[in-house]
């Protein structure tokens, strides 16, 4: 009964340092929105370079059918301007969260996991930014006769660019997740590789239903993430190989220290 009792209070910790950590990022993200605010029309413009950079000169306007779509786009931009400057703030939070259920040695990955994370967050919104957004406008501007003219609402515009230059920085987010399971040791290199065709699929049909509804889109999205997923079997194939000889060149067992001493929550009794 004082077991059961234990696992109930040790519960309520984790969901007590879950509200702490949410309420950290939540004050971080309104003081992030409300210094992107003041700074949301160079954000803007921004925004529509790679749009205008296809457009004629006399029709690069954007236009507002409601009164309050203006204001509230700006309020947009503020929210999501928030959530990609502070990114390294919010992964170091999720990082906090689960490093009490990781062993000591691997808590003190916390640097290289809130640089990869960031890193590749901010390098999938750029890949967007760069690569998708001249293709994909382009496309789909000049898609169809001379007599079709482009009238685009400024929400309907920036709501676009603002959900895939979020879904590309979530998306290259693939190979820190799979490198950190290796390292962890819940997965392996030989189940990645068998598990290729499936991750492909995977890919591919998340690709189709959140990329914009043109094959160059989808190839743009789908391409990257095979390759990514596909460099991060090689790096943990080499955690691999790593964690085999270090027992091969200390030439006998590791002495016990803290370092080995076994989490107590929430991973605790996982596989190694």
């Amino acid at each position: 009964m004082a077991q059961q009792n234990s696992k109930v209070m040790a519960f309520y910790d984790h969901i007590d340092e879950l509200r702490v950590r949410l309420m950290r990022c939540l004050i971080v993200f309104m003081v992030g929105f409300l210094v992107c605010y003041f700074v949301a029309d160079p954000i803007l413009a921004i925004l529509r370079k790679p749009l205008f950079d296809v457009m004629p000169p006399e029709q690069r306007h954007l236009y507002f059918t409601s009164l309050f779509e203006n204001f509230l786009t700006h309020l947009k931009i503020a929210g999501y301007a928030s959530l990609f400057f502070f990114s390294p703030y919010y992964f170091y939070q999720l990082w906090g969260f689960i490093a009490p259920g990781l062993y000591p040695k691997e808590r003190k990955l916390v640097i290289p996991f809130v640089a990869a994370a960031s890193g590749f967050f901010i390098g999938g919104a750029c890949f967007a930014y760069f690569l998708l957004f001249p293709v994909g406008f382009k496309y789909f501007v000049t898609y169809g006769g001379p007599s079709d003219v482009p009238m685009l609402t400024i929400d309907s515009y920036y709501g676009t660019c603002l959900k895939l230059i979020l879904l590309f920085g979530l998306a290259f987010e693939l190979p820190v997740l799979v490198v950190l399971l290796g390292y962890l040791g819940l997965v392996d290199a030989p189940l990645l590789r068998k598990q290729r065709r499936t991750a492909i699929l995977i890919i591919t049909v998340a690709s189709a239903m959140f990329a914009p509804p043109d094959a160059v889109s989808m190839l743009m999205l789908g391409c990257p993430l095979i390759l990514l997923y596909e460099g991060s079997i090689w790096v943990v194939q080499w955690l691999g190989v790593r964690r085999a000889r270090q027992p091969i060149e200390s030439g006998n067992p590791k002495p016990k220290n803290e370092d080995d001493e076994p989490p107590t929550h929430p991973f605790e009794g996982r596989s190694r």
